[in-house]
């Protein structure tokens, strides 16, 4: 199999590896030069390219590829023009290639902030966060198979939770975690690619199965790791958002290999 990633960050790397191990053949775009001499070692085919810039299009030395992770982000930071330039030309250099399936990385931040339980269908699209909108709308009808993965907190590895907290006073406590794990996500992706008879195209949620307090998390991720405490829990009157991900564990038939974000 070949597969390209778009915008190889912390998850594409991760996936990156993966699927090297499997044997696939695995292009990524990064920004940097480290990023890019890193995973040429490794045995990966990087192209140093950002989309943003008024650069030449981006030409690869083949055009067909099995699978596309797309990852290029849509963050707060930007301006609705900026990411509108931005998934354009995504969006183009995708219409140059031929693949299978496409699978883009976008965000549980895409849902409002309601004390409810929140599925993939909760909310029409004029409730939804604008920004990450944009960005799943402009790439949610390529020709090839495509999904959208909306993924929670992401964890593992050295992201660990109670490292940003350390002498800091916690306000969100008691706010249910919607995390999920370096390692699920990976496993989620490669199955989605491999699977396609289990896994209609559409949007999906990734968030590990149990939600317990953030404060929960802190406290075990604090223990596990030997990190200081926060100076003192002062939880804010927040809404208790709790985002599941059942669509996909059961259309995958997947089993967490980290159900619970307090075992991060």
């Amino acid at each position: 199999m070949r597969m390209l990633i778009l915008g190889c960050g912390w998850v594409g790397e991760y996936v990156a590896r993966k699927c090297l191990a499997l044997g696939h053949q695995v292009y990524v775009t990064t920004r940097t030069e480290e990023t890019y001499l890193r995973l040429k070692s490794e045995g990966i085919f990087p192209f140093i390219h950002d989309f943003d810039q008024a650069n030449p299009p981006l030409q690869l030395p083949v055009n067909s590829f099995d699978w596309v992770l797309n990852s290029i982000p849509a963050t707060q930071k930007n301006t609705l023009s900026d990411l509108s330039h931005r998934f354009i030309k995504v969006r183009d250099f995708l219409d140059t290639l031929n693949f299978e399936k496409h699978i883009f990385l976008s965000s549980i931040g895409i849902y409002p902030d309601v004390d409810r339980e929140i599925t993939e269908d909760t909310f029409p699209e004029s409730r939804l966060q604008e920004k990450l909108l944009l960005a799943e709308n402009a790439l949610s009808d390529l020709s090839a198979t495509s999904y959208i993965f909306r993924l929670g907190g992401l964890f593992g590895e050295n992201r660990i939770f109670a490292k940003y907290f350390q002498h800091r006073i916690c306000e969100t406590g008691n706010q249910p975690a919607n995390f999920i794990h370096i390692a699920d996500v990976s496993n989620l992706i490669v199955a989605a690619f491999e699977n396609k008879d289990q896994l209609l195209p559409g949007i999906y949620n990734l968030v590990a199965p149990e939600h317990p307090s953030k404060k929960e998390v802190v406290l075990a991720s604090a223990a596990k790791y030997n990190y200081a405490l926060p100076s003192s829990f002062k939880p804010a009157d927040l809404p208790a958002k709790m985002v599941l991900g059942t669509r996909i564990q059961e259309r995958l038939n997947y089993t967490f290999i980290y159900s619970n974000p307090i075992d991060f």
